[in-house]
């Protein structure tokens, strides 16, 4: 035991060594990026040289970055079998690569011989690579543009226009076809004429009746889109604000282009779509993209997080923002690849909280509302759950006779209650109990089917309160019990009494789960809650005594 201890005290004093070296070389590399003055080929050098230190195995990194069709690389660099690289993106466009080779072969680690931390700091400073490529250019282009704006012979968006021609050819077609669509879109017979140049539309009259061969391929001039031309005609018809106005727009909507390809990929996981959320966040300004644009990303969002039910969906989309999925996301625990949702009751809660906040009524006020500090689960945490303990045999006790279910179901608990949690979700809890601090806590459960049009399933999962004292491994222990307790009860026999009687037993019930704090306060050695019970809607239909 003890020379286990002494090894795993090793292994962890190693592992933190190679961590205070990678966060080095990120601090060697931002040295390098903070003067945008100095010329690129001139940075890239002095950031080669910042990698090998970065590395578990640094006498034999060597480092390459190309760009521009300049290759700037270590000494004696020769490329080797044993070697990782990473895209170079500006503007969602690959213009280089960063690589990290070693000179022979080293040890088998996470990928090859490099460890997982060294692919993310691999990654990270392709990032910032990134970055710094985009600021220079666009240090460049508002200099260009100042120096055009005071040009008498050109009009600001003049400038402004040629300036985008000359820096990203590609961006340019793509605003000047959207240009042409928006001019004949308001009835500018020129803007067609130069659009089906362009885009080599059929003649009149010659698609229609009914054809049942492939039509016949045309010869489209992609070459019109790059000329003056398109603007021209605008010019014609719009003030020259309009056009910077509409240009403007456009190019805000490119700029969030990434998020929407993200969003519209049925395979992004959460946190993938977590990640393009913060960097929507960091880069896009949402003033700049038209309502329907942000009422299509609060659809998509929706969808993915919350519910599929459309009529959940109609009212979400005026009330839920890119900010709120946002601030939601610093709350929410995800497994790694994570598909799952919110749940009903807290799609519920965050949905009644955005209308409270939104809508103002003088005359009717509402008065200030506050949610307590609260964590989220995702619902798929309880199939990874299952699938790591081996649990799947549970999943089959919906189709046996209820008392059958309700015998078996003391069983369900404590085998679950046996069982462990995987990594991510144990890490996630962790985190959360930093934040929640030592006050009693309510572990509540958010099916998906919960708290739905005609599916309320009041009563029938378990919640559960948690004093949260203890040691930080005692807490976190009573708080993954608490979940496990919770995942169990899906299998309990109401709930599935319950789904029996309503026609739901073949849907995939999955089980999100709310970590709340009580609100109240201390007296001596209680904790008293401010209130607690349950609120049911007016009803006139009274069917019952008790109602």
């Amino acid at each position: 035991m003890v020379e286990e201890n002494r090894d795993s005290h090793a292994d962890l004093l190693l592992s933190l060594r190679e961590r205070a070296k990678e966060l080095d070389c990120l601090y060697l590399v931002e040295e390098q990026l903070k003067d945008t003055r100095r010329p690129l080929s001139e940075v890239f050098a002095s950031v080669v040289k910042c990698i090998p230190p970065g590395l578990q195995y640094s006498e034999h990194t060597r480092a390459l970055i190309t760009y521009g069709g300049e290759t700037i690389k270590s000494e004696d660099f020769e490329p080797t079998a044993w070697g990782v690289c990473s895209d170079i993106n500006v503007q969602d466009r690959v213009v280089g690569t960063f690589c990290i080779y070693y000179s022979e072969s080293m040890p088998n680690a996470d990928e090859g011989p490099f460890l997982k931390e060294e692919l993310r700091l691999l990654r990270t400073i392709a990032d910032r690579l990134s970055h710094f490529i985009l600021f220079k250019r666009l240090k460049d282009v508002r200099k260009s543009w100042e120096s055009a704006s005071n040009n008498d012979s050109l009009g600001a968006w003049r400038g402004t226009i040629r300036l985008l021609r000359a820096s990203d050819r590609t961006l340019y077609i793509k605003i000047a076809r959207k240009m042409l669509n928006y001019l004949y879109g308001i009835g500018v017979e020129e803007a067609r004429n130069l659009l089906q140049e362009a885009e080599a539309w059929a003649e009149p009259g010659e698609m229609e009746g009914e054809v049942n061969v492939p039509g016949r391929k045309r010869s489209a001039d992609k070459a019109v889109l790059l000329t003056d031309r398109p603007f021209e005609v605008a010019a014609t018809h719009l003030s020259g604000e309009a056009i910077l106005d509409l240009v403007q727009k456009w190019l805000q909507e490119d700029k969030a282009s990434f998020f929407v390809k993200v969003l519209a990929n049925p395979r992004s996981s959460l946190p993938e779509i977590s990640e393009a959320i913060r960097r929507y966040r960091s880069i896009c300004a949402q003033d700049g993209l038209s309502p329907e644009v942000l009422r299509g990303f609060s659809v998509s969002l929706s969808r993915r997080f919350l519910t599929e039910q459309l009529e959940f969906i109609k009212i979400a989309k005026d009330y839920l923002d890119i900010d709120d999925f946002g601030d939601l996301l610093d709350r929410m625990i995800l497994p790694a690849d994570s598909h799952g949702r919110m749940g009903g009751k807290s799609a519920g809660l965050l949905l009644a909280d955005a209308i409270l906040r939104k809508v103002k009524d003088p005359l009717h006020p509402v008065g200030e509302m506050k949610i307590p500090n609260t964590w989220f689960i995702s619902s798929d945490g309880i199939l990874d759950f299952i699938s790591m303990n081996d649990l799947n045999d549970v999943i089959e006790q919906k189709f046996k006779e209820i008392v059958q279910v309700r015998h078996e179901y003391p069983n369900v608990i404590q085998l679950f209650k046996d069982s462990n949690f995987p990594a991510d979700i144990i890490k996630g809890v962790s985190v959360a109990l930093d934040d929640l601090g030592d006050v009693p806590l309510i572990i509540r459960s958010s099916s998906l089917l919960e708290d739905r049009m005609g599916t309320a399933f009041s009563g029938k999962y378990k919640s559960l309160f948690l004093a949260n004292q203890g040691s930080k491994k005692e807490r976190i222990g009573a708080m993954l019990d608490a979940i496990a307790e919770i995942y169990a009860s899906v299998f309990g026999p109401d709930p599935i009494e319950y789904r029996r009687e309503r026609g739901l037993l073949e849907f995939n019930e999955e089980m999100g789960i709310i970590i709340q704090e009580v609100v109240g306060r201390r007296v001596g050695k209680y904790f008293l809650p401010a209130f607690s019970g349950v609120a049911f809607s007016n009803n006139e239909f009274r069917w019952l005594p008790r109602i």
